[in-house]
């Protein structure tokens, strides 16, 4: 991929520098070049970018601009401040190598600069650039198909006559990409058994992602329809609330399927819990691990399990947003991340795992 189109991306193999970094010796600063003891006799100017005509001889300077190749001979560089040129005589004192970046400082031609594996962030991108690349070899991203499932789900407009506005599909495909993921598609289907096994038999995405129905109810259909395609149930509910109906499934065709509960706040909680460490391994990343938040306030835990808790983060203290009920998303909305609570009672500046909700 182009450079500018890597970001976030792994890499497939290490970047290897393909000159010394820097690849010549360059002024560190405007000033003079100079060769040998001064004064100096100031023999041309030597602008970045350009080639330095000749070599310079004992007691001879050249005008240098920063980042500039020096001439041969150069034994250091005069800043403009601590030299005077007059009638084309420099005179000032400096130390031998001073204010010189010498070539191959940062790396030799042929160094590992990044390691295969590598998530790509912007300063990557740069040393990628120096190092002489202007493409990278990178791992595909999973593709995601989401299947929004529910006959009460309106795709516009607001609430009301026993249905509800879908929360859901406006948001998924947003925190799929911000997961390093390619969203395909959203399709949306009413609750049927028979056209929810058609439309995960059709899906092509690596990963299928579902809203709904994973539950027990009369119209919950996800389990039926994968045991009628083969399926092989990995993950069958996780003791965290909310999102404990959250499943994990290999469809027959190797493709990985993720089941999130229909209530909004516990379907995020399922995505960020076990569709992003699925689509981590799928793009070639280690599991990334917990930060660490000490709680801003008394908070119960959960009898069983445990619970995640949308928290604002200020330094360093989780403060546990209102409405995070597992229908709700205004506290969502107001969070940065989700506090990880075990069974209990956690006294406030109690210290609790910490996940940072990606941006």
């Amino acid at each position: 991929m182009p450079l500018d189109a890597a970001c976030g991306r792994v890499l497939a193999d290490d970047v290897l520098a393909t000159t010394a970094l820097p690849a010549f010796t360059s002024s560190a600063m405007d000033g003079w070049a100079v060769c040998g003891d001064g004064p100096w006799l100031r023999t041309g100017t030597v602008l970045a970018g350009a080639r330095p005509p000749r070599a310079l001889r004992p007691g001879e300077a050249v005008v240098i601009a920063t980042g500039a190749q020096v001439p041969e001979g150069t034994c250091a560089v005069l800043r403009s401040e601590d030299g005077v040129e007059t009638e084309g005589l420099v005179v000032g004192r400096v130390l031998d190598g001073a204010d010189l970046r010498p070539a191959g400082e940062e790396a030799r031609a042929g160094d590992v600069l990044l390691d295969k594996g590598t998530r790509l962030r912007p300063a990557h991108l740069g040393l990628a650039a120096a190092a002489g690349h202007d493409t990278l070899r990178v791992l595909p991203s999973p593709s995601v198909d989401v299947l929004v499932l529910g006959d009460e789900l309106l795709a516009s407009g607001s609430a009301g006559d026993g249905q509800v506005r879908d929360a859901l599909g406006p948001q998924l495909p947003a925190w799929i990409r911000a997961l390093g993921a390619e969203h395909r598609g959203t399709s949306r289907v009413v609750d049927d058994a028979g056209l929810l096994r058609e439309a995960l038999a059709a899906s092509r995405g690596d990963v299928v992602v579902t809203t709904g129905g994973t539950a027990a109810g009369p119209v919950d259909h996800v389990h039926r329809c994968l045991a009628d395609l083969g399926a092989e149930l990995l993950v069958d509910s996780v003791a965290v609330r909310p999102g404990h109906p959250m499943l994990l499934a290999s469809l027959p065709d190797g493709r990985n399927m993720v089941g999130l509960p229909g209530n909004p706040l516990a379907a995020v909680v399922g995505l960020l819990t076990l569709a992003a460490p699925l689509l981590d391994g799928l793009r070639g990343l280690a599991p990334q691990p917990l930060g660490s938040a000490r709680l801003a306030d008394d908070v119960a835990g959960p009898r069983h399990g445990h619970r995640l808790i949308p928290c604002s983060l200020q330094h360093g203290l989780a403060s546990p947003c209102a409405a995070t009920g597992s229908a709700m998303l205004r506290g969502l909305a107001s969070a940065d991340g989700l506090a990880v609570v075990g069974p209990g009672r956690h006294p406030r500046r109690s210290v609790v795992a910490w996940l940072p909700l990606p941006a």
